[in-house]
């Protein structure tokens, strides 16, 4: 990783809380704009407890008209499996909520991607055309998401006329390596903000943090690139947010036109 050190971010150490998998690009950025990453993921991901719903996904593929993918990661672990079984089917419309799951679509080759251009999340999904009413209607639509999440995009398409199977690919858990980088980092004063891009992952650094790692957060600037985000951050009782563009290119430009303390 290269660091410009005489880039806007020179001197501040900045938490990149992206699963592992996902945590390179954002801390790469930061690094190009003088800034130290520390990687912490607040999730980690791992296969789905039971693979029997994605088995069967896989099998009856051909009677989805829709396929619905909400993260890279939901990519990462159905893809592979629906390859395995042979060509991506000409008739299913593969569609993402946000553009890094659009390019981790394309890295498996599968190309035509229905997804949103500004904002990235269910809501903006379902406000283009091709997840109207009458485009879904008495059609099958496959969701192929993690364990748990909101039901918005799977009620609101099934209360629009399709036929909906959730399929669960990946699993979420908080960190499991316990929070000394972070506490340590903050201790010596050199933790300077934090980039999150996840509710849950928020519920889980919070609830594992101890009276005086809650202290530290409470007055650690908090980068998020989503509103949701920073209203499930406020009910926390956090007020140092920092509401951001979406996605790592807006977090990024959130760092880099922050008011840095002198």
């Amino acid at each position: 990783m290269q660091y410009n050190t005489g880039g806007p971010l020179a001197g501040r150490t900045i938490v990149v809380t992206r699963p592992q998998a996902q945590a390179a690009p954002l801390a790469e950025a930061i690094a190009e704009s003088g800034g130290a990453p520390l990687i912490f993921p607040l999730l980690e991901i791992a296969p789905a407890s039971d693979p029997q719903p994605l088995v069967d996904a896989v099998q009856r593929l051909a009677d989805y008209s829709l396929a619905v993918f909400i993260s890279p990661n939901a990519v990462d672990y159905a893809v592979p499996a629906i390859l395995a079984s042979g060509q991506w089917p000409a008739a299913l419309v593969p569609a993402a909520v946000g553009q890094g799951t659009v390019k981790a679509l394309a890295a498996h080759g599968v190309s035509g991607c229905v997804a949103p251009t500004r904002r990235f999340d269910s809501e903006a999904l379902l406000e283009l055309p091709e997840l109207a009413a009458e485009r879904v209607g008495g059609r099958r639509v496959a969701i192929f998401r993690g364990d748990g999440g909101r039901e918005l995009l799977a009620d609101t398409l099934r209360a629009r006329g399709a036929t909906v199977d959730c399929v669960t690919c990946y699993r979420r858990s908080g960190p499991s390596g316990g929070l000394e980088p972070l506490l340590a980092a903050w201790r010596e004063s050199r933790l300077d903000a934090l980039t999150v891009s996840s509710s849950e992952g928020m519920r889980y650094l919070f609830d594992l943090l101890d009276d005086e790692g809650r202290a530290f957060l409470k007055r650690t600037p908090l980068f998020v690139p989503h509103g949701r985000i920073a209203d499930n951050a406020r009910a926390l009782g956090l007020s140092n947010i920092i509401l951001t563009d979406a996605a790592d290119a807006g977090i990024l430009a959130g760092l880099r036109a922050y008011n840095w303390p002198k």
